[in-house]
């Protein structure tokens, strides 16, 4: 049976039951522990709400609901999703919020087994970033029109996000008080609350510049507004409606769009500084890593930089 597209998906999930009450309870006081324990970033609370409601949702309160789950019950839901088209990441994301949930009721007291002990989550294929050319990010910067408010508010935001490696999440949601235009820094608060400063290098610092005083003067009008991009509307642009906006100015770039990723421009960054020579630890401060192995997959990266050099130019290649 051929997988759904996530479109179906989403509209079969639409037409599950509506969310229990004891089910909703349980899943918020799980969401709120696990915030003010280890400060878990909104997306990933947001991801874990989805996909425990989801479950719930598919369950309806039979045997207990949610709290009450047992492995088979469990296993046939999996199954059913791997039947569905749900990818194995997807499923590993599953089972790493229902560990969690379970191992928090169990410290309560509330259960005393744990049907995903000993479950292995799916073996995940190690899928390398995929980073623009340089000459490609050239194009893509250029693509904004400039002479327009939200022109010269694109061009910042690209600058800004290439040269300094933010998460589209990040970007959006800066603080004008973020910026340090005398000290050239940007104060960036990434995952699990961490805060780091991020050099801003003279092409963002240019752009952010003229976005400051032109653009967004423009945009803001009389109010009073503490967010550093701004929508038309005032409000911040969505991480949807950023995407949107680099996949357009891809396109006018003549960059097909679906090279094109929500991070691209961070793996982009980060590529290039290795292909430059940066050395890894710096690397992983400027992008916010809590862990050195996940900034090495970088090097994944830039080791096939090097081998395509080197097939291309080498005379043994």
């Amino acid at each position: 049976m051929p997988s759904s597209t996530p479109a179906e998906r989403r509209q079969r999930t639409q037409q599950l039951p509506p969310l229990r009450d004891a089910d909703g309870d349980a899943i918020r006081a799980f969401l709120d522990q696990l915030w003010a324990e280890t400060g878990a970033a909104r997306q990933t609370l947001d991801s874990y709400r989805r996909d425990l409601e989801a479950l719930a949702r598919w369950r309806d309160g039979r045997h207990g609901g949610l709290a009450a789950l047992d492995r088979g019950a469990l296993f046939d839901y999996l199954a059913w999703r791997t039947r569905d088209g749900y990818s194995a990441r997807s499923n590993a994301r599953l089972l790493a919020a229902l560990r969690g949930f379970f191992a928090q009721l169990r410290r309560r007291g509330v259960r005393e087994d744990d049907p995903v002990a000993l479950m292995e989550a799916p073996k995940l294929p190690r899928a390398l970033p995929k980073a623009l050319g340089e000459a490609e990010i050239d194009a893509l910067l250029d693509a904004p029109d400039v002479t327009q408010p939200i022109g010269l508010r694109d061009r910042a935001m690209l600058e800004l996000m290439y040269a300094c490696g933010l998460r589209v999440s990040e970007l959006v949601n800066l603080p004008a008080t973020a910026v340090n235009l005398r000290q050239g820094v940007l104060r960036v608060t990434g995952k699990g609350s961490r805060e780091r400063l991020v050099p801003l290098g003279e092409e963002a610092q240019h752009w952010l510049e003229r976005y400051l005083a032109q653009a967004r003067p423009a945009i803001a009008g009389k109010r009073a507004l503490p967010t550093l991009f701004l929508a038309a509307s005032g409000e911040p642009p969505s991480r949807q409606q950023f995407w949107a906006t680099i996949k357009r100015h891809a396109a006018a770039a003549g960059i097909d769009p679906r090279r094109i990723s929500p991070h691209g421009l961070r793996h982009s960054f980060a590529t290039h500084l290795l292909n430059h020579g940066a050395d890894l630890r710096a690397l992983q401060m400027l992008l916010g890593h809590s862990s050195l192995s996940t900034t090495q997959i970088y090097t994944l990266v830039a080791r096939e930089h090097l081998k395509q050099l080197h097939a291309k130019h080498h005379p043994r290649g």
